[in-house]
């Protein structure tokens, strides 16, 4: 089940009493009726880097430092936190109404940082209706939906990294190619041709080194997955968190534990550590028998990246479409319009019929 914060913490405005929300692409809180703005002051300190032994072994996969309070769409799962004071509010995904009397209180760890928005809703939009207008065969009500103004969302996903030293030693084989010349016979007589062989050579050794900022997605929920077209952030851009940032924006709360998201990040830290042992070894190409990989100082952060997320239910099938809040970057999959096909299909097959007929 997926938890959605509506971090929309509320600020009011010094200059006319409105409430004051994140202005993207900038370090500032900005109000809507005035203009007026207020500068979100930053943290001097650096991020804070959480030593994974201490969570996993004293506080636990479930450790938080803060509750927050959740609301459950009926309709699709999603839980999703507001503010006491809020008067109406849908789900995120499905745009059902959530109910106040079904309000959950949960715990979290709070994140460490968290990369601002640096596109705006208006912006996000017009990257959505441009690619919108490009799609052959999209039906209209897709096209109807990319002019609605309410059909977008701006969501933090949650994301844990994990820093580590690495070392590992290996044994394998170091691949040369070189090639012989080949004679083989034809309709036209014998021929040569060069053919590449492989000289294996034994191969053993260590490597290390600090990785940093190992990301993994700390959400589960495969029907909404974030495409891999658009999951890169510049994590240079992070910022120390401030509930600031999330105002007007709503934040979904991470469902796989640490300890699941450490698994995982320690396959990719496999991987990395292949690609060293691949470096060390050299030559052509190369086997690895076997390696001994080893962490140590692991560290973690839980920080939030921004998307801009809209939905769409065609024949029966939800459709998600995201946008990148940072770079701009836009994925999704899309439906296809059975009459759109069927029409111009039909209409190619008069066109062949009207020239076979003239044409005789």
């Amino acid at each position: 089940m997926q938890d959605i914060q509506n971090s929309e913490h509320k600020k009011a405005c010094a200059n006319c009493g409105a409430e004051l929300k994140f202005k993207p692409g900038s370090h500032q809180l900005q109000c809507a009726y005035c203009g007026y703005e207020e500068f979100i002051e930053q943290s001097k300190s650096s991020f804070e880097e959480l030593e994974l032994e201490h969570y996993l072994k004293i506080v636990g996969e479930n450790a938080y430092t803060e509750t927050i309070e959740l609301l459950h769409c009926k309709n699709c799962g999603a839980n999703q936190h507001v503010e006491e004071n809020y008067k109406s509010l849908d789900c995120v995904y499905c745009g059902e109404p959530l109910i106040r009397e079904d309000v959950e209180t949960e715990g979290w760890i709070l994140p460490s940082a968290l990369v601002p928005f640096q596109l705006d809703v208006k912006e996000a939009r017009a990257i959505f209706k441009t690619w919108v207008r490009s799609l052959w065969f999209a039906p209209d009500n897709l096209k109807k939906a990319a002019l609605n103004p309410e059909g977008l969302h701006g969501l933090y996903l949650p994301y844990w990294t994990f820093d580590a030293n690495l070392f590992a030693s290996y044994q394998g084989q170091r691949g040369d190619y070189y090639y012989e010349t080949q004679t083989y016979n034809t309709d036209k007589g014998k021929r040569t041709r060069q053919v590449r062989k492989t000289k294996w050579t034994y191969a053993s050794g260590t490597v290390n080194g600090f990785v940093d900022d190992i990301l993994i997605n700390a959400s589960q929920k495969k029907s909404r997955e974030i495409p891999s077209k658009i999951a890169f952030w510049n994590l240079k851009e992070m910022v120390v968190f401030n509930s600031k940032y999330l105002s007007g924006f709503v934040t979904e709360k991470y469902t796989i534990s640490l300890k699941d998201g450490h698994h995982q990040s320690f396959q990719k830290a496999k991987n990395i550590a292949y690609n060293w042992i691949r470096r060390d070894i050299g030559g052509d190409t190369q086997r690895i028998a076997n390696a001994d990989i080893k962490l140590s100082d692991e560290t973690f952060k839980h920080i939030l990246l921004p998307v801009y997320i809209s939905s769409y239910r065609y024949n029966g099938k939800e459709f998600h479409f995201y946008i990148n809040g940072q770079s701009g970057v836009l994925s999704g999959s899309r439906p296809y319009s059975f009459w759109k096909i069927f029409f111009l299909v039909v209409f190619i097959l008069v066109v062949i019929g009207l020239i076979a007929i003239f044409a005789k």
